[in-house]
């Protein structure tokens, strides 16, 4: 089911991605409403699943993290319960810090943060025995060429998380 967007909705949206931590006082200033209207909106916005989260980005190498890598997994066993036991370990893997399902050559997309080499070796060897990795191609990352960016958002409508 799709959520309907107005114009205020989405400069909300995008005042939200560019600073999340901006004060609802600030956000109304800046869209035109009062502050018990935004607040509405961006709770209205939380609910029907177009704001699924406000976190705070860190900064992996400043907070000990230098080294950065995808790891491109290929699956032994492609059935759900080979499935399910992957994605619980991923899940349970704090060094993995994104993980997307994908179609290709690939079963998965990671992206891990590890502070040195033998961190990272851990986190590959457990992909391969506990997890059911048949195969991993593992891409060092050298920086960042364009930075999570915000959606091009338009008045018009977004699917809503929650009808998936």
């Amino acid at each position: 089911m799709a959520v309907q967007l107005d114009e205020i909705d989405v400069r909300l949206l995008r005042e939200l991605e560019a600073d999340a931590d901006r004060p609802n006082v600030e956000l109304a200033r800046i869209v035109g409403l009062s502050p018990a209207a935004t607040l509405n909106r961006v709770r209205r916005l939380k609910e029907s699943g177009v704001i699924r989260k406000i976190a705070a980005r860190l900064d992996s190498a400043a907070a000990g993290f230098t080294l950065q890598v995808y790891v491109m997994v290929t699956l032994a066993r492609h059935d759900e319960a080979a499935e399910n036991r992957f994605n619980r370990e991923v899940a349970a893997i704090d060094n993995i810090i994104a993980a997307d399902g994908v179609a290709g050559e690939t079963d998965a997309l990671l992206m891990i943060a590890a502070r040195d080499v033998a961190e990272l070796q851990v986190v590959l060897s457990r992909l391969s025995t506990r997890a059911g990795a048949q195969r991993l191609i593992t891409l060092l990352r050298l920086g960042e060429i364009k930075p999570s960016s915000p959606l091009p958002l338009r008045a018009t409508s977004v699917q809503s998380r929650r009808a998936s």
